[in-house]
């Protein structure tokens, strides 16, 4: 029993280099775009009438895969697996599929293409831009927090001024804001709701041309502008530890050389 609880250390210390190895990355990275793959033509139902069992084999293979790389991954980080936000992404994502697809939780058998979005946690940039989408949390809750007051004061506005013509669209509080959000995303705005409006109000645009310039090219640039910042600013701490990783690496070559330099200087005994 000592033996083995000598060895498990270094058995452990092997694990983990075998699993951060960059060959073992680009495998399980291959296995999940496989993977999404055979998951997007199990919903083509020419493609599961052809060649349903072979991937549905496919993606039993791709389940066990990833299973086999968590049990790795937990037996060689311990509980230190379970530190990191993105492991505990992968492991409830891959949880979610072992979970039988029987006695109403058949939507479950859906969730499986959710596989596919371990590429964020495993490939470093796009885990990099969660990251910055995460940081910019707090600014862009000041600018939803604006957004949602100009929808209230013109959703008012608009249930007052066309709420008894137009009642479909402005009849009710709720209604001018789905009608308001709709105008906002440009989508069928002037000939689906502006335009008609007119027709009965012709001074409306003096109403909607504000409403669109505030929200569409101005609040809206602004979510863009926090999202572009926090981006940046990660990149920015990313240059910073690679510059002090460099620096801590010459430090340590110079000390190394210096005590080369010192044994060589040393009088033979």
């Amino acid at each position: 029993m000592a033996t083995v609880s000598a060895d498990t250390p270094g058995l452990r210390a092997r694990i983990v280099r075998f699993v951060e190895r960059p060959a073992f990355e680009k495998f399980i990275i291959a296995v999940i775009i496989l993977n999404g793959i055979t998951l997007g033509l199990e919903a083509v139902p020419p493609a599961m009438r052809a060649f349903g069992p072979v991937l549905l084999t496919i993606d039993k293979i791709a389940l066990g895969i990833f299973v086999i790389e968590l049990a790795l991954k937990i037996t060689g980080y311990g509980w230190g697996f379970f530190r990191r936000a993105w492991n505990w992404f992968d492991f409830i994502i891959v949880g979610v599929a072992l979970i039988p697809a029987q006695n109403g939780l058949s939507v479950l058998r859906a969730f499986r293409i959710l596989r596919v979005l371990r590429l964020v946690s495993v490939l470093p940039s796009m885990r990099r831009v969660v990251q910055a989408l995460l940081a910019a949390i707090p600014g862009m809750g000041s600018v939803l927090a604006l957004m949602s007051l100009v929808f209230y004061v013109f959703a008012v506005m608009a249930t007052k001024l066309f709420g008894p013509t137009f009642p479909e669209w402005f009849g009710s509080l709720g209604a001018s804001l789905y009608s308001l959000f709709q105008i906002m995303t440009l989508e069928s705005w002037s000939m689906g709701i502006v335009r008609p409006v007119m027709e009965v109000h012709p001074q409306a645009w003096a109403f909607f041309v504000p409403f669109i310039l505030l929200t569409t090219f101005a609040v809206l640039n602004l979510f863009i502008a926090i999202i572009v910042n926090a981006m940046q600013e990660s990149h920015e701490v990313d240059e910073q530890k690679l510059d002090v990783d460099h620096k801590e690496v010459m430090v340590e070559l110079k000390a190394l050389r210096e005590e080369v330099r010192a044994l060589r200087n040393q009088p033979p005994r």
